[in-house]
């Protein structure tokens, strides 16, 4: 291979002759056969689906299903590893020991950097010193695994309370430790949160499901117009609706199929619907939260639900409180497995694995793509290894249990690529409407919406400079058309 060759950026119809075996052959071997073991200096980039999840040799009670490649359970493709069948279940992978967690495979050329590893280990040595310091610190205590008191939960923002690695302090907790219970704090949340990628305009009254009504029976809203009518300063809902100020963040669909699994369990769930208004001021006010569980005669008599609106004193403030607790319960959930896992790690990997046995790294697009795609395979893997598993520290921690998952399989059944885009992705929901005139091509309906302030921006430089650097090599719509890969760059 020429000393210089990967320092040049080429259209395959602009390749020299002479540098077209070296091309060439340099995909295929990243290719190589789809079968074997995959070794730590191998720079395969395979496809394979998500059977290492489960542990089954371990116990069947770890057994999880294969995702992807069925319509039951679709999912992105990650990079083959080429490992062993599990012995109690073929269908899965053979499963690494935890203290060997860095030997899985993943490319050679996505392998974290030095600097980067350092960084990883010093962040997981520290997670680990947070999460079992208060445990340590509770010896003795016989709700070892909890905290007794929101005042547990504040001491691990103190400084100098004994015991506890200390977390930076949340801006909203600063001035007033009771701020977060707010219900402004809570609508503020979705649109600067942690998860503020959900919520919706309401389009209809009362809200409905799109669950199989043959399986799961009636699951429409219960919240009636009484509940909310009141609360909307003078507008009807339909007026409310038309001049775009209802939304809604529903996590009631998604979570209903597994409540009854989960509720079976140490863990209790709802699933939830949230309805908020848009007020003149440019808060949005949470009106109902309405919580469900599946009917105690069987999934197709619908939803036991109970509605419950904002309170300021007694029983009933407690029991709003407890309501936004569960919704954030949920939000938690959701950020974790879908925003963050499937729609931000796992339906990128794919792109990284394509782009490796499709585009020479003379590509310009090859060149653009590279940088971004930097470590991803190999946190994935590590993910998969360390984290996501059966009985790992995610089904630990968030809601689904064994279940998440399966819950992020469903999820992916409505990921679509082109609504990917940030201002299609707006659009989609309901929270922003297409603009020419305006400066990104959409209008916000929630001004002081936050996430989407900033990510617009954000989405425009991207879009600008790509725009600028795909056209210094196809000057034309033409230019497009002509650079059709030869045989082996078109193979899969």
């Amino acid at each position: 291979m020429p000393f210089s060759y990967i320092e040049y950026v080429l259209l395959p119809s602009e390749t020299p002759e002479a540098w077209r075996w070296y091309r060439e052959a340099e995909l295929l071997h990243l290719r190589r056969t789809g079968t074997g073991k995959l070794e730590e200096s191998d720079r395969v980039y395979d496809y394979d689906v998500y059977k290492d999840f489960g542990d089954p040799d371990n116990s069947p009670l770890l057994a999880r299903p294969v995702l992807g490649g069925s319509t039951q359970y679709p999912y992105p493709r990650r990079g083959r590893t080429g490992r062993p069948p599990s012995k109690a279940d073929p269908k899965s992978e053979s499963r690494l020991p935890q203290i060997t967690s860095f030997a899985i495979y993943s490319p050679r050329d996505e392998k974290f950097s030095p600097l980067k590893l350092k960084d990883v280990l010093s962040n997981a040595q520290k997670a680990m010193a947070q999460l079992f310091s208060p445990q340590l610190a509770a010896i003795g205590d016989v709700t070892l695994n909890e905290f007794n008191s929101f005042e547990d939960v504040l001491k691990v923002y103190e400084p100098g309370a004994p015991g506890y690695h200390k977390y930076p302090i949340p801006h909203v907790v600063r001035a007033d430790k009771s701020a977060w219970m707010s219900d402004e704090e809570f609508g503020r949340e979705m649109l600067a949160g942690s998860n503020p990628v959900c919520i919706r305009s309401l389009k209809e009254f009362p809200p409905t499901s799109k669950l199989d009504p043959k399986i799961y029976g009636d699951q429409t809203s219960k919240i009636t117009r009484e509940q909310i009518q009141s609360q909307l300063g003078g507008l009807t809902i339909e007026k409310a609706m038309e001049m775009n100020r209802l939304f809604i963040l529903n996590y009631h669909d998604i979570v209903m199929p597994y409540a009854r699994k989960l509720n079976m369990t140490h863990s209790k769930i709802y699933a939830s619907r949230t309805v908020l208004f848009l007020q003149n001021d440019g808060t949005l006010k949470p009106l109902a939260i309405e919580l469900s569980l599946p009917h105690p005669d069987g999934d197709q008599f619908g939803a036991i639900s109970k509605v419950l609106t904002p309170a300021v004193t007694g029983v009933e403030y407690g029991l709003w409180q407890i309501a936004k607790a569960f919704v954030s319960i949920n939000e938690s959930g959701v950020h974790q497995l879908i925003s963050h896992w499937l729609h931000t790690h796992a339906s990128v990997e794919p792109f990284v694995i394509a782009t490796h046995r499709q585009l020479s790294v003379l590509h310009p697009i090859y060149k653009l793509l590279h940088p971004h795609f930097r470590d991803i395979m190999h946190i994935n893997a590590l993910a998969r290894q360390a984290i996501l598993h059966g009985g790992g520290i995610v089904e630990r921690t968030v809601f689904p249990g064994p279940h998440s998952m399966d819950l992020t399989s469903i999820a992916y059944r409505d990921w679509v690529f082109p609504d990917q885009a940030l201002p299609a992705e707006l659009v989609k929901r309901g929270v922003a409407v297409e603009d020419p005139a305006s400066k990104h091509g959409v209008r916000l309906l929630i001004e002081d919406y936050t996430y989407a302030v900033d990510s617009l921006e954000i989405w425009s430089a991207i879009k600008s400079w790509v725009h600028d650097y795909t056209s210094l090599y196809y000057k034309t719509d033409d230019a497009v058309l002509k650079d059709s890969p030869s045989v082996v760059e078109g193979n899969s």
